[in-house]
Order: C-alpha cells, then sequence, then structure tokens
C-alpha cells in the first residue's frame, strides 16, 4: 500500500510520515487488495487532526481523529480503521463493490446568510440496498446517496436513532 501525506497547518516532519507509514501498513495483515491511503493532516487550535481514506475492493475505508497530538491521533485513526476491517471483513472479501470518485469544490462567497461551504460530486453507480448500508457505515457517515440496482432510481439510506436503518426513495 503507497501512503501519500497531505497537510494543511502542519509540518510533516520525516519521522512523523514514517511513523504513519508504518502504523498504516500493519492494516494490510487484516485484508489484501488495500489501495493507496491518502492521509491528510491538519492543525487547528491546538488539536491535531488525521483523516484516512483508504479504498478498498472499490469501496472506500475512512477514518479521522483529532487529539493534542499527531502521533495519538494516528495511533486512534489506526485502530478505529482496524475495527471496521474486522467487522466487515468478510463482506468486504466477498464484494466486488464499488469506488466512489468524489472531487470537492469550496466557493468562496463573501456574504453572511448561510452559505454553502463544501461541495461533493461523485458518481452513483448502481448497488443493492445492503451495499450502500455497508458503503455509509465503512465512511462513518449518517447517510449515503446511490442507485438503487433493482429500482434503477436514486435512493438516500440513512441511520435512525434507534439503531436501525431508513430508506428514501423518490415519487413521482
Amino acid at each position: 500500500m503507497k501512503v501519500q501525506v497531505r497537510s494543511r497547518n502542519v509540518d510533516v516532519s520525516d519521522a512523523l510520515k514514517e511513523y504513519i507509514v508504518k502504523r498504516l501498513g500493519k492494516l494490510d495483515k487484516y485484508i489484501d487488495n488495500l489501495g493507496d491511503a491518502q492521509v491528510s493532516l491538519s492543525s487547528e487550535r491546538g488539536f491535531s487532526r488525521i483523516e484516512v481514506t483508504i479504498p478498498i475492493n472499490g469501496m472506500i475505508l475512512r477514518g479521522e481523529e483529532s487529539t493534542r497530538d499527531m502521533y495519538a491521533s494516528t495511533d486512534l485513526v489506526v485502530e478505529k480503521l482496524e475495527k471496521q476491517i474486522e467487522k466487515y471483513k468478510g463482506k468486504l472479501q466477498k464484494r466486488g463493490a464499488r469506488y466512489v470518485n468524489e472531487r470537492i469544490h469550496t466557493p468562496v462567497i463573501e456574504d453572511d446568510a448561510p452559505r454553502v461551504v463544501r461541495t461533493k460530486r461523485f458518481a452513483i453507480k448502481p448497488m443493492p440496498v445492503e451495499e450502500a448500508v455497508l458503503q455509509m457505515n465503512l465512511l462513518g457517515h449518517n447517510f449515503f446517496v446511490f442507485s438503487n440496482a433493482e429500482t434503477e432510481q436514486v435512493n438516500v439510506v440513512y441511520k435512525r436513532k434507534d439503531g436501525n436503518y431508513g430508506l428514501i426513495e423518490q415519487e413521482f
């Protein structure tokens, strides 16, 4: 697995980069076919934040942590990713799931009104509802937009407060 480290407001020392690569390299023992890891480091108000995104068999494994120490944040995010892999290992190996390609664009608006501060674009590929729920959980999101393979319509799955999942289907 190749690890690409990007940073914002953080000086990335060689030692830190080596530490991140070494810790993420341990994920290889859990599952084969790990894609290239994208690591984003940032520092704000004394907190060191690390975000890791790794494609696995066409799906996305994602984790983020924030502490006062970048090394501690790295350890916590690797633990989180290990737990996700262990939880979904069987499903991940059996599925040839699709990779969600997203591009991020942040518009600049000089106004006091509420504004859109982040726009994501991604390819919506057909998948069954169960796979959409799996993808949503891997990303750590509360909802996931996808094309339902059975109905060929855009749907949304979401996590309910009672721990179950909901499905939103469009109606004309």
